[in-house]
């Protein structure tokens, strides 16, 4: 029986994935970089922390941490802020009402900064559904480690086993592989993010809300 979903944010409840590397693309070809777009890949599911230092890195440490820091910031805060409930993805407000509907707890786990999670949520209008929230800066460590993914298990006060993982990056799918969590991918081959660790595929939130409903059917007649 299924009691809990534990949703990563970014590329899970809205398209942003696209937003955050055309504009890190962007950002890094002013700075001269000549590499390619998929090395940058890297930092999808990763920390603002762990993003900059992933960037510090492929430019050689040529660009000052903090100046790549405070570009980013001034980017996507203020030039290029994201517009979240335009990329939210169309079928999610109502599937996590049915979740709710269906007695479900809900929580985002996410590795973008908290104050982005609370704020993205309430532009969406989604933030009341969810139980719990936290980002992975406030943990010992974030993705791929499993510690979010533990502590919003523990503070939901289920068992692993009544818990889906929702992720769709390869550092997140190894989270919850690694907290011992069955989870379960949003297929999205766009930044070539290895997804075969997941338990299971799914195509949108519609598809795994079939296969909550399915499978707590079946746990409830037996």
């Amino acid at each position: 029986m299924i009691k809990a979903v534990l949703f990563d944010m970014d590329g899970i409840l809205y398209d942003s994935e696209y937003y955050y590397m055309q504009g890190t693309i962007d950002q890094m070809r002013t700075y001269g970089y000549t590499g390619t777009d998929e090395s940058i890949y890297q930092i999808i599911g990763t920390t603002m922390q762990r993003t900059y230092e992933i960037l510090y890195d492929l430019l050689d440490g040529k660009v000052p941490l903090k100046t790549i820091e405070k570009n980013n910031t001034e980017y996507f805060n203020v030039k290029h802020p994201i517009p979240f409930k335009e990329i939210m993805f169309p079928d999610v407000p109502e599937a996590l009402k049915q979740m709710k509907d269906m007695g479900l707890m809900l929580a985002v786990c996410s590795a973008s900064s908290y104050d982005l999670i609370v704020a993205s949520l309430k532009d969406m209008g989604i933030d009341s559904y969810f139980d719990f929230i936290e980002s992975g800066e406030n943990c010992p460590r974030s993705k791929p480690y499993p510690d979010i993914y533990l502590l919003a298990q523990q503070t939901l006060k289920v068992k692993k086993e009544e818990c889906l993982v929702y992720e769709d990056s390869c550092v997140g799918i190894q989270a919850g592989i690694s907290a011992g969590i069955r989870t379960v991918a949003r297929i999205d081959t766009r930044f070539h993010q290895d997804q075969s660790k997941a338990d299971i595929q799914v195509k949108d939130i519609n598809e795994l809300l079939a296969l909550i409903r399915k499978e707590n059917e079946y746990a409830g007649s037996h």
